[in-house]
């Protein structure tokens, strides 16, 4: 009967703890990487199932190239599209066959271009209709995202499924940009709202809008991709200045991760495995990548931010907006 009662008090005990401490996530650092070579930045992007990293590197001219990193940690030759006379190809999506997605800027126009890249082949990409586009999400079956400048005007974020490409605004937004797709085809990214401040949302695969995605203190969401089981991941601004990499895991529970030392972190891409590739700035401002993993145990709790909220499927181009502002993509 003594030992039937601890048993009873041991489980009592148990559950008596936080359901926080019991559940708990949080993002552990794996290793810091560098583009070999004379580069001041490396700036990884996204990161496959098999954990091939795509990114992008500049060197000391101040020239951007693309790069893989492999699984063994070596790293491709510098990926360069044919037709960027002005060095600014940047390495943004990569899917589990290493077909790799990205932009540069027309040095003619100004204009961004989208490219893929299988084995040692080049194909340039624009959104039918449209002279700026850029390629920043790709999932296993080679659908894509991104975003563009169509005949409204207004950029908008897109989605191609099986060759048939979607344009989409989040509702009351000037600008959006959807920067990953994971297998189900959920599309991760952010937007502008009327006053310029940056939100996260995630689209599901209806066309129903979820947002707005703000961490707790946020002054500026960015959205940078999602996985399979669209855990989200990105980075925040606060009033301080201080920039934070966060994860966000559907409906409500936000993961703020900060480089140890440094004020400025950045988590891009998460993959189904829950790695995590990102970058964090030095005390002297030069950009480093890191490698982390999202793990359950012992963390800090969790930030709360704004419960985001479903809106109705958005099919097809919406009504358009007044022309602001061009957004660069951001890394």
């Amino acid at each position: 009967m003594k030992t039937k009662n601890t048993i009873v008090s041991c489980l009592t005990a148990l559950l008596a703890l936080p359901v926080l401490g019991v559940f708990a996530q949080s993002v552990q650092l794996i290793n810091t990487f560098d583009y070999p070579g004379s580069v001041v930045s490396t700036q990884p992007q996204k990161i496959s199932g098999t954990g091939a990293v795509i990114g992008v590197f500049v060197d000391t001219s101040g020239l951007s190239s693309g790069f893989v990193r492999f699984p063994n940690g070596h790293f491709s030759a510098p990926l360069v599209d044919p037709n960027d006379t002005g060095g600014t190809t940047q390495g943004r999506a990569i899917n589990n066959s290493l077909r790799v997605g990205g932009d540069y800027v027309d040095p003619t126009t100004g204009n961004y271009h989208g490219f893929f890249l299988r084995g040692a082949a080049f194909y340039d990409y624009l959104v039918p209709g449209s002279s700026w586009t850029i390629v920043l999400g790709l999932n296993n079956a080679n659908d894509f995202c991104g975003s563009d400048i169509p005949s409204s005007g207004t950029q908008s974020g897109y989605v191609s499924i099986g060759g048939t490409v979607t344009e989409f605004l989040v509702s009351g937004s000037t600008a959006t940009l959807a920067y990953g797709i994971n297998n189900s085809n959920q599309a991760a990214g952010y937007y502008l709202d009327s006053s310029s401040v940056s939100h996260g949302y995630y689209r599901n695969s209806d066309g129903s809008i979820v947002s707005p995605i703000d961490p707790a203190g946020s002054t500026g969401t960015i959205v940078f991709g999602n996985n399979n089981s669209n855990t989200i991941v990105g980075r925040y601004p606060d009033s301080s200045g201080a920039t934070h990499g966060f994860v966000f895991i559907p409906p409500s529970t936000y993961i703020t991760y900060d480089f140890p030392g440094s004020s400025f972190t950045s988590l891009n891409g998460i993959n189904e495995a829950g790695l995590i590739v990102g970058r964090y700035d030095d005390s002297t401002g030069a950009e480093h990548g890191l490698l982390a993993r999202l793990v359950s145990g012992t963390s800090d709790r969790p930030a709360t931010g704004v419960t985001p909220q479903r809106h109705p499927a958005q099919a097809g181009t919406v009504k358009p907006l007044p022309v602001r502002s061009v957004v660069e993509p951001a890394l």
